[in-house]
């Protein structure tokens, strides 16, 4: 009688206790899914994100965290080991998209090592370099005044059978004229002891060729029109590049004259543009001053052009050349020209010395 009586009600139990079962596991679900999406990043209030592929890239995440124990740890932990301990009570998967996200900001480094930073480029270099310049005090330069450039240098001797021979530097001292109509006597230099005239038959204006502080000043001083401009004035030899031609005439701007900040600056700037420049982490001008070095190689003459900055002021300190392969005149790493610029300013007369 029991037997046949609790035939009936065994299945209607079963019903309701797999309904209560249904119900419970949905419940459990639900707060299983608040609990993992509370751990998720609110999506910020000012972008407007699309909720459909927000909705999407959440449950693929929840779908992660859910076979985090069936997968393979990921090469990130080895960074995320040295994260506060608080984020170690995040998920495991949680854990690797935030390890991902470290190095993709940190700009990477090897097997995991976030201390590792990228050497600093030619280019980031010269920019800061840049920054420096554009800060500078320079005082206006007259046309009734002179600039005074003192430097350390030797250059290469050509001899009878086409070979050189690097000559022993000595110093110069060369007082330019700032004016800017067309003169014969473009300034004064002293040199292994002697006196000398600077001069140009027929007369020279100011220019390419004799930069015053005004010429230099009347440049563009946005790095793209400058760069146009000084590829104009090149007039290269046939065995240079013009490329070249024009980073040689930017250094000889920028040692052997005197400009407003804005027109160094911008020099440095157009030197970032031009093909092939390269830093070098060590540097010696003539003086046997150590610095970081800004290079260039004329892949047509052999010959490189490197300027040497301060590592710490960023002071151009002085420049020097020399072969990179085996050529008529030298054998590779010869040098064939060294500067280091030891004083410049500003006098009103020929011979005057700057006293600061």
């Amino acid at each position: 009688m029991n037997a046949a009586g609790s035939g009936p009600a065994r299945p209607e139990r079963e019903r309701e206790d797999a309904a209560y079962e249904d119900t419970a596991y949905d419940v459990y679900e639900g707060t299983a899914r608040e609990e993992l999406a509370r751990l998720l990043p609110p999506v910020p209030a000012e972008r407007d994100v699309p909720s459909a592929p927000y909705l999407h890239h959440k449950d693929r995440l929840m779908q992660h965290i859910d076979d985090d124990q069936n997968r393979t740890p990921a090469p990130a932990r080895k960074v995320l080991r040295r994260l506060p301990r608080p984020v170690l009570l995040m998920p495991a998967a949680a854990l690797a998209l935030a390890g991902a996200l470290a190095i993709t900001f940190t700009g990477g480094g090897t097997s995991g090592d976030t201390t590792a930073q990228p050497r600093e480029t030619a280019t980031v270099l010269l920019d800061r370099i840049a920054g420096t310049a554009a800060k500078s005090d320079v005082q206006p330069v007259r046309q009734d005044q002179f600039v005074y450039v003192k430097s350390l240098t030797a250059g290469a001797e050509m001899k009878e059978d086409g070979s050189s021979k690097l000559e022993p530097r000595h110093e110069r001292e060369v007082w330019m004229s700032q004016q800017v109509k067309r003169i014969t006597k473009t300034g004064e230099i002293k040199e292994n002891g002697e006196w000398g005239r600077m001069a140009e038959l027929g007369g020279s204006p100011a220019g390419v060729h004799r930069p015053t502080y005004q010429w230099l000043a009347s440049l563009p001083t946005d790095p793209d029109a400058l760069l146009e401009e000084l590829y104009r004035m090149a007039s290269p030899d046939e065995d240079v590049e013009k490329a070249q031609a024009v980073f040689n005439r930017i250094g000889s701007f920028l040692g052997e004259t005197v400009m407003p900040p804005e027109n160094a600056a911008a020099l440095y700037k157009a030197a970032a543009k031009l093909p092939g420049v390269t830093r070098k982490e060590d540097a010696v001008d003539a003086a046997g001053r150590h610095g970081v070095g800004i290079a260039r190689v004329d892949k047509r003459s052999g010959e490189a052009t490197e300027w040497v900055f301060d590592r710490d002021s960023l002071t151009l300190l002085g420049e020097r050349s020399y072969l990179t392969r085996d050529v008529g005149a030298g054998k590779k790493g010869d040098v064939m020209e060294k500067t280091a610029y030891l004083k410049r300013g500003i006098v009103d007369h020929y011979r005057e010395r700057p006293t600061s």
